[in-house]
């Protein structure tokens, strides 16, 4: 790791400047204007003596009140989920049809084997290509698939759950799909355009980035999320860099200032170096641990080179140092939000289960060899991980006041956060990191991979009875 060492070296002091937290006043504003632009008037963001920033409530809330929607920063599709369910790129949100679902949904089942299971290749072979993919299920007449995939084949009452054409990337790959024009400007610009394989891509070289993709998909997906802030970073520096350069009406240098600036949104999550702070698997003998995270920072070390010739920027060059790229996984590893989104598939063959006999009976003359072709299946949803600014902000507790809830309404990617109980006003709000219903010791071992031992009332009452 020779080269990366002396890239750290060079550029130490911009790397200790992008690790340091932000001052306090800068931060509090920060979450004051995100709060206000996503309409979140009930909370605010403020620190405390003990455990650092934490999201307090400022007017009261009722059980199971609404009391934020937090939209994602980063955010990624699980690569294995991507078979299984047609998702907007940006927002999370179901595309296509139901027949288009489950049609997909049936080929990769049938003609990859298990669902879920393809190589990226295949994947890319089909999408977009619904006349290519003949054949159909085993339990299904021939043809029938294609029919659905294509939209020749239309199923009973799939009028009352309508979903959005998928838009393709206006980069030309085949990898990312919308459900508007403005989700798919919106992921161009944040960092989409420096991480697409299409023709039109923006990276220093789009071979290099199949091969990172390739890592990534091969090893670790999170690799791509951290991909993700790099490049929001870099293109937020740019067009910070621009507007700085027409208001001043001459070229000027790269100014650390504009990059600091640019990097703020991902300053602000809590970060430990990833080789330092994952979990210790069930199946790696203690006397092994360290052999194990190094093993994971060589890991990093070889996504990061991949990277760097896919998408480097020299006036960006702290970016692309492992302590940086270790504290970008690090802050996902211990700040993340599950990102699901309910299947409308599901939500259609419960509808027709729910008919009155009659209807049932004769919708599901024809739906129910769909059902039973896809199995438990039917009822995937998408399945991700995302960065979201002001959820990660919330501190834990046993014993918490909100939970992360979908309700029927939500259906895109955005945290949804809702009271478990009264909350008054100035209270702050928590959640639970794990499953709280753990004994202690059990809850303990696992919040101490969050770097701190839990204080909360629930904890206090059973650490006495220990």
């Amino acid at each position: 790791m020779d080269s990366d060492f002396k890239t750290d070296e060079n550029s130490t002091a911009e790397v200790s400047a992008l690790l340091a937290p932000p001052p306090t006043p800068q931060l509090q504003e920060y979450f004051k204007k995100l709060i206000t632009s996503r309409g979140c008037n009930g909370i605010e963001v403020k620190h405390n003596g003990t455990t650092g920033k934490g999201v307090y409530a400022n007017s009261e809330f009722q059980e199971e009140e609404l009391i934020m929607k937090d939209e994602i920063l980063v955010g990624i599709q699980h690569s294995s989920n991507k078979m299984d369910c047609l998702v907007c790129s940006f927002c999370f949100r179901f595309v296509g049809s139901i027949e288009k679902q489950i049609g997909r949904k049936l080929y990769f089942k049938n003609h990859l084997g298990l669902s879920g299971c393809c190589d990226e290749d295949e994947y890319m072979k089909y999408n977009g290509n619904e006349e290519q993919c003949g054949g159909s299920s085993s339990t299904l007449p021939e043809g029938v698939v294609s029919s659905l995939m294509s939209g020749e084949l239309a199923l009973p009452l799939t009028d009352k759950f309508p979903l959005p054409s998928p838009l393709s990337c206006p980069g030309g790959c085949q990898e990312a799909f919308y459900c508007s024009e403005s989700c798919a400007e919106a992921d161009w610009e944040s960092s989409h355009s420096l991480l697409c394989t299409g023709e039109r891509s923006e990276s220093v070289s789009r071979e290099a980035l199949g091969e990172f993709i390739k890592h990534a998909n091969d090893t670790n997906d999170i690799f791509v999320l951290a991909a993700k802030a790099i490049a929001f970073t870099i293109l937020r520096y740019r067009k910070l860099k621009a507007a700085h350069v027409n208001k001043k009406a001459k070229q000027s240098e790269p100014n650390q200032s504009l990059l600091l600036e640019a990097w703020k949104p991902v300053s602000l999550g809590y970060k430990r170096r990833w080789w330092d702070c994952i979990a210790l698997p069930d199946d790696v003998d203690p006397s092994d641990e360290g052999a194990f995270r190094m093993q994971i920072k060589n890991l990093a070390y070889t996504s990061l080179e991949l990277l760097k010739s896919a998408i480097f920027d020299k006036e960006c060059e702290a970016l692309f140092s492992l302590e940086i790229y270790g504290n970008i996984i690090g802050m996902f590893e211990l700040n993340n939000l599950d990102l699901v989104v309910a299947s409308p598939v599901e939500d259609y063959f419960l509808y027709i289960d729910d008919l009155p006999d009659a209807e049932k009976e004769e919708a599901e003359d024809i739906t129910r060899p769909f059902l039973d072709a896809l199995g438990d299946e039917y009822s995937d949803c998408c399945q991700g991980t995302a960065f979201f600014p002001l959820q990660s902000c919330m501190n834990h507790s046993c014993c918490p006041n909100a939970k992360a809830f979908k309700r029927e309404e939500d259906r895109d990617g955005q945290a949804v956060i809702i009271a478990l109980r009264h909350i008054s006003k100035n209270e702050e709000v928590t959640i639970s990191y794990i499953d709280e219903e753990l004994p202690y010791k059990e809850r303990q071992t696992l919040l101490a991979d969050y770097g701190f031992s839990c204080k909360c009332s629930k904890c206090l009452e059973d650490s006495s009875s220990v």
